[in-house]
C-alpha cells in the first residue's frame, strides 16, 4: 500500500478479510449515503460531535452554478477513517449532465452517488472519484494512500471499507481514474473481445478510452478509437490503439462500443457492426432522446444493442467477483503508465465551479480533469 513520508510503515491490511461498502447506483446492497445535519449512515438519526476543522467541498446549487461551501467535520468513531483529499477527478459525462440538471426525474434515486448529499436538481454535491492520504483511522491504513468514491472535497469522514488502497506504484493523479476503469472492467466482462477480434470504440472520451487501453491488452485484438475529434488521434496512438473518423472507420467489427451519449455515435456503432452482433452500450442518455436508422441493414443483419451499467457487477462474472475485486483489478490495471494520456488538465478545488461550467458547456479538449487541494 502507498503511504505518505512521515507515517509508520503498518502493516497493510489484508483487503480479503475487509467488505469493500460499495455502494454503487441502483440501490445495490451495502449502500452508504452520509447525509447532512444530525443524519448519520443510512439516514438514521444520531447524535455526533464535531472537531474544529472544516472541509471545502464543490456543491451544485442549481442547474448550471456550481459553487464551494463550508462544513464541519466529523469526529472519528469506531470503523471509519479520516481522509484528507489529494487529487479528485471529474467523471466528466455523468457529472456534467448532473451540473446542467439534466437527469430525469424517474432516475433521481438510481443515479445517486454513493456519498451524495443533496438531491437532484440542485443543490446537490456529487462526484465519485476521490483520491486521498489517512489521517485517521484503523493503524494499518493511517498514513496510506487510498480511493474513495466521495465528491470533491478537501476532508471526509467514511466508513473503513469504504477505501481501497492505491497501489504504491499508481500517483495519484492517475489513481483519480480508478472508477473508470473500472467501468471499462465492467463492460468487458459483459461483452468479453475474443484473441483476435477487431474492436471499434465509438466515443474517444475517458470511458471510451479506458476501454480501448484495456481492451488492447487482450492479445491479437485491433482495437480502434473512433471519434469525431481529430485531435484524439494522439490520445489513440498513446494508449496504443488505432483511430479513425466516424467515415472513415473499418466496418464489419467483431465488437462496437458505444460511448458518446449521442444519436449519432449510436448510428454509426450499428452501421460499424458485423451481422448477428449487438453494439455494448456504456451511454448515459439523461432526459436526451435518442433517434436511430433502423430501416436499413439492422433487421437483415440482425444487430443488437446492449446495455452496461457500472451499478451492478456483470452478470457473467456477478457469482464470482465481488465489488471490491472489480475496484481492485481496475486499481492494478493503473499501473500502466499510458493512463497517464487521459490526465489532460488540472485546478484547484476553488476553480473548479468555474471549470465545470466550461466542461458542461462543451470544452472538447478535456479528458479527465483532476482537482488539487491545499493541505490545510
Amino acid at each position: 500500500m502507498q503511504r505518505v513520508p512521515g507515517y509508520p510503515q503498518t502493516p497493510a491490511h489484508k483487503d480479503a478479510q475487509r467488505s469493500l461498502a460499495v455502494h454503487r447506483w441502483g440501490g445495490s446492497p451495502g449502500t452508504c449515503i452520509v447525509r447532512g445535519g444530525p443524519y448519520g449512515r443510512f439516514g438514521t438519526r444520531r447524535t455526533r460531535s464535531f472537531v474544529r476543522r472544516e472541509s471545502v467541498a464543490f456543491w451544485i446549487r442549481a442547474p448550471g452554478v456550481g459553487e464551494l461551501r463550508r462544513a464541519a467535520v466529523p469526529m472519528v468513531g469506531d470503523g471509519e477513517v479520516l481522509v484528507r483529499a489529494l487529487r479528485s477527478g471529474v467523471s466528466r459525462g455523468t457529472e456534467t449532465l448532473v451540473f446542467r440538471g439534466e437527469v430525469p426525474p424517474t432516475e433521481y434515486a438510481r443515479m445517486r452517488a454513493p456519498f451524495q448529499e443533496g438531491d437532484f436538481p440542485g443543490p446537490v454535491k456529487y462526484g465519485y472519484l476521490n483520491v486521498g492520504v489517512v489521517e485517521q483511522g484503523p493503524p494499518d491504513l493511517v498514513g496510506g494512500v487510498v480511493f474513495c468514491l466521495y465528491p470533491h472535497q478537501s476532508w471526509y469522514v467514511v466508513p473503513a471499507s469504504s477505501v481501497v488502497p492505491v497501489p504504491e506504484d499508481v500517483p495519484p493523479e492517475r489513481a483519480v481514474l480508478a472508477g473508470t476503469v473500472e467501468t471499462a472492467v465492467n463492460a468487458l466482462w459483459d461483452a468479453p473481445p475474443l484473441v483476435g477480434d477487431r474492436v471499434s470504440v465509438v466515443g474517444a472520451g475517458m470511458v471510451g478510452c479506458c476501454v480501448a487501453r484495456v481492451a488492447a491488452g487482450i492479445p491479437g485484438t485491433r482495437v480502434t478509437l473512433v471519434d469525431v475529434e481529430a485531435s484524439r488521434a494522439g490520445v489513440a496512438e498513446a494508449l496504443g490503439v488505432g483511430f479513425a473518423a466516424p467515415d472513415a472507420a473499418e466496418p464489419d467489427q467483431d465488437l462496437v462500443v458505444h460511448t458518446t451519449a449521442t444519436s449519432a455515435g449510436l448510428q454509426t456503432s450499428l452501421d460499424l457492426s458485423a451481422p448477428d452482433t449487438s453494439v455494448l452500450d456504456l451511454s448515459w442518455y439523461g432526459d436526451r432522446e435518442v433517434h436511430l436508422s433502423l430501416g436499413s441493414r439492422f433487421h437483415s443483419a440482425r444487430l443488437g444493442i446492449r446495455a452496461s451499467q457500472v451499478g451492478t457487477v456483470a452478470p457473467a462474472r456477478a457469482g464470482r467477483r465481488t465489488y471490491l475485486d472489480r475496484l481492485q483489478l481496475a486499481l492494478h490495471l493503473l499501473r500502466d503508465p499510458a493512463f497517464d494520456a487521459l490526465l489532460t488538465g488540472t485546478s484547484t478545488l476553488a476553480a473548479l465551479p468555474g471549470v465545470m461550467a466550461s466542461l458542461a458547456d462543451g470544452d472538447s479538449r478535456t479528458l479527465c480533469h483532476t482537482v488539487t487541494y491545499e493541505e490545510d
